[in-house]
C-alpha cells in the first residue's frame, strides 16, 4: 500500500524568473496597501476652513506618517528581496537535489523482471555421435504490443573519472608514505623459508630470510645463531641464507639475527631476527618375531609407536626423510623393497641376479642405496661373493658393482660417506679405498686398514683402524690423518666408535687379568676429550650397537640382555632373539626409555656380530 498521502506537504518554490518577479510585486503590493491603511484611518475627513490650526496639526502628522511609511516601504523593499533571495537559492538547491536524485536512480535502476510466460515445450535437437543433448532454456516472449526495454543510462563517466583519480592519488601517497617511512625505519623481513622437519634428520638444511629492499653486501660475522651450531652464510639481493652444516636439535627454537643490515641505496641500519621451533623427533626400529611376523615401528622418544611394515622375514632395512629401503628374505633369495615412511606405494628394486643382500645403506643426498650381494649359487670359481652395489632409489638405473683395476671386488666392510654419494670401503685384501659414484673420478686409494669405525657429519673425516691397531682421523679430501686422541679420563681401546657432530661415543670392554669381559660401557667422549660414561652394564648382558641422533642430541644403544640364554635367530644377519634398545639423553646422560627392537633408523649400518 502506498505511504504517498502520509508525506508532510512542501510548500510550492518558484521556479522561474516569471514567477520570482510575480511574487516579488505581489509582496510589495501587499506591503503598500497594509501601509496606506495604517496611515489614513477608515474615519478620515478634511479639517474644517474655520480650523487652521488643526489642519496644520493634521498636516504634520500625516508628514511624519508619510516618512514612517517610506520607512516602512524600504523595510519591506530589503525583506522583500532577502525573501526572494532565500527563494532562489531554495529552488536551486532544489533542482540540484532532484537532477542528483534523477542521476542515482537511473545508475542504480534494476531492469524490469519479466512476468513467466506459459510453458513452452521445444523438441530435442537430434543427437550426434552419441553425445548427449544440450537443453538451452527458451527465452521468454515479449507480451503483444510491448516494445524492447531501453538499457539502463551508463554511469556519469566524469564521476567516476574522478573517483578514479582519487583513488589512484590515494594509492600514490600511500605508496609513498611506505617507502618514505621504509627508509627511514631501513631493512625488514618480508619472508622466511624453513623446513624444520628436514633440518632435524640432515645436515645441509637453510633457512631464508627476504628483506623488503635489496640489502648492502652481508658479512658471515653479522650472523649469529643461538643455540650455538655451526653454519654459513650466502647473501645475494633481498635474500639472506643461513645454511646449517649439521643436524639441528629437536623441539628446540632457534633464533637467528643478522646485525647491521642497511639497504643497498643506504639509509639507516638495522637488526633482522626471525626465530622458529624444530619438531620433536622420531625412531623406526625392527622387532623380529621366531613364531610371528616381523615388523618395523614407528615410534616417539616416549615409546608410543605404531607398525608401519610386516614380512615374514625382515633382514635389514633404512630409512630417508621420505622413504624407507627393506630387505626380506624369501625361498628364492632376497628381495629389496622401497616403500614410503608409513610402508604404502611399495615397489621392488632389481639385484643384479638371484641371491642374498646385506648390509643395507643410503645415501639420502645422492639418492642412492647400497649393500653387499652374494650370488645364491657360489663356488670356488663361480659367481660372485660379498661384492659392494649400489644403485638409484628411483629404481631407474641398472645395479652397479664397484670394481677395482677393473675387477669387481669383494667388500669386507663399508659405508657411504655422509652427505655425498661418495663409498668408502675395505676389501678382503685389507685395501682402504673411497669411490664418488656421483663422478667419474675412479677409485683412489687410502692405505690399507683393518676397519672403518665411522664417518663424522659435514666434515669429511673418517675414523680409521690401520692394520697395526692405531685409531687415525682420516681425512678423505686430501688423505692426511692425524692420531685419534684418548679420552680423559682414558678407558682404553674402545671395540666401536661412532662420530657425532661435537664428539664421538666410543664402546668399551673391561677384561679381567684373564681377558675375559667383566662389563661394557658406552662413553661419550666430547670434541675436548672429556669423557663421560652413558651406559654401563654386567658380564651377562652385552652391547650391541651405539648410535647418536643425528644433531648428537641423543643416543640409542642395542643390548642383548642375558645373552647366555637369549639364542641367536637364523637369519642372514643373526641377532640374539631378545634385543632392547635404550635412548639417552646426552646432555644430562639420563635414559628416556627402553624399547623392544633394533636397527634404530638413526644408525648408519645394522649392528655388527
Amino acid at each position: 500500500m502506498s505511504t504517498d498521502d502520509e508525506r508532510p506537504e512542501t510548500p510550492a518554490v518558484p521556479r522561474t524568473r516569471a514567477e520570482l518577479r510575480a511574487a516579488r510585486e505581489a509582496a510589495e503590493a501587499a506591503e503598500a496597501e497594509r501601509i496606506e491603511r495604517a496611515v489614513t484611518p477608515p474615519d478620515h475627513a478634511a479639517p474644517p476652513a474655520d480650523e487652521p490650526e488643526a489642519a496644520a496639526d493634521d498636516a504634520a502628522v500625516r508628514e511624519a506618517a508619510l516618512r514612517d511609511a517610506a520607512l516602512r516601504e524600504a523595510a519591506v523593499r530589503r525583506a522583500g528581496e532577502r525573501e526572494v533571495a532565500e527563494q532562489e537559492a531554495a529552488a536551486r538547491k532544489m533542482a540540484a537535489f532532484e537532477a542528483a536524485a534523477r542521476e542515482d536512480a537511473e545508475a542504480t535502476a534494476l531492469p524490469a523482471v519479466p512476468v513467466a510466460p506459459e510453458p513452452v515445450f521445444v523438441g530435442a535437437a537430434p543427437q550426434i555421435d552419441d553425445e548427449p543433448a544440450i537443453s538451452h532454456p527458451a527465452e521468454p516472449p515479449l507480451a503483444a504490443g510491448s516494445e524492447t526495454p531501453a538499457p539502463s543510462a551508463p554511469r556519469n563517466p566524469r564521476r567516476f573519472l574522478l573517483t578514479l583519480g582519487a583513488v589512484l592519488g590515494v594509492l600514490v601517497l600511500a605508496g609513498t608514505g611506505l617507502g618514505i617511512v621504509s627508509l627511514l625505519q631501513g631493512p625488514r623481513i618480508s619472508d622466511v623459508q624453513v623446513d624444520a622437519e628436514h633440518a632435524i634428520e640432515s645436515s645441509g638444511s637453510r633457512v631464508i630470510l627476504t628483506a623488503n629492499q635489496a640489502l648492502a653486501d652481508i658479512d658471515p660475522e653479522q650472523v649469529t645463531v643461538e643455540p650455538a651450531t655451526p653454519f654459513t652464510v650466502d647473501a645475494s639481493g633481498r635474500g639472506v641464507g643461513v645454511r646449517f652444516t649439521v643436524p639441528l636439535d629437536d623441539s628446540t627454537e632457534y633464533t637467528i639475527r643478522v646485525a647491521d643490515v642497511a639497504g643497498a641505496g643506504g639509509g639507516p641500519s638495522t637488526t633482522l631476527t626471525t626465530s622458529f621451533t624444530t619438531p620433536p623427533s622420531s625412531i623406526f626400529l625392527l622387532r623380529r618375531d621366531v613364531d610371528g611376523k616381523d615388523k618395523i615401528f614407528l615410534t616417539d622418544l616416549k615409546g608410543d609407536g605404531v607398525a608401519v611394515y610386516e614380512h615374514e622375514k625382515i633382514n635389514d632395512f633404512r630409512a630417508t626423510s621420505t622413504q624407507l629401503v627393506v630387505a626380506v628374505e624369501e625361498e628364492d633369495g632376497s628381495h629389496l623393497l622401497v616403500m614410503d615412511r608409513d610402508g604404502k606405494n611399495q615397489r621392488e628394486l632389481d639385484l643384479p641376479g638371484d641371491g642374498y643382500v646385506g648390509a643395507v645403506q643410503v645415501s639420502e643426498r645422492g639418492g642412492l642405496v647400497g649393500y653387499s650381494y652374494s650370488d645364491r649359487e657360489l663356488s670356488d670359481d663361480e659367481g660372485r661373493a660379498s661384492v659392494l652395489v649400489t644403485q638409484s632409489l628411483s629404481g631407474k638405473d641398472e645395479p652397479q658393482v664397484i670394481e677395482v683395476a677393473g675387477a669387481e671386488a669383494s667388500v669386507f666392510v663399508w659405508q657411504f660417506v655422509p652427505d655425498s654419494a661418495a663409498v668408502l670401503f675395505i676389501d678382503f685384501d685389507g685395501a682402504l679405498s673411497l669411490v664418488d659414484r656421483s663422478s667419474d673420478a675412479g677409485v683412489q686409494s687410502l692405505g690399507l686398514a683393518a676397519m672403518i669405525q665411522g664417518i663424522s657429519r659435514g666434515t669429511y673425516t673418517a675414523i680409521v683402524e690401520r692394520l697395526d691397531g692405531a685409531v687415525v682421523e682420516l681425512n678423505l679430501a686430501d688423505g692426511s690423518e692425524q692420531p685419534l686422541a684418548a679420552s680423559d679420563p682414558d678407558y682404553g681401546t674402545a671395540t666401536s666408535i661412532t662420530p657425532f657432530p661435537g664428539g664421538t661415543l666410543r664402546h668399551v670392554v673391561a677384561r679381567d687379568d684373564a681377558g675375559l669381559p667383566i662389563g661394557q660401557a658406552v662413553i661419550r667422549v666430547d670434541d675436548d676429550g672429556k669423557a663421560t660414561p652413558l651406559v654401563e652394564i654386567g658380564a651377562t648382558d652385552s652391547i650391541l650397537q651405539a648410535c647418536a641422533s643425528p644433531s648428537g642430541q641423543y643416543a640409542a644403544v642395542a643390548i642383548a640382555p642375558d645373552l647366555a640364554n637369549n639364542p641367536y635367530d637364523g637369519m642372514l644377519l643373526p641377532l640374539p632373539a631378545q634385543v632392547e634398545t635404550h635412548l639417552i639423553d646426552m646432555e644430562s646422560g639420563k635414559e628416556m626409555v627402553a624399547l623392544t627392537g633394533f636397527d634404530a633408523s638413526w644408525c648408519q649400518t645394522a649392528p655388527r656380530f
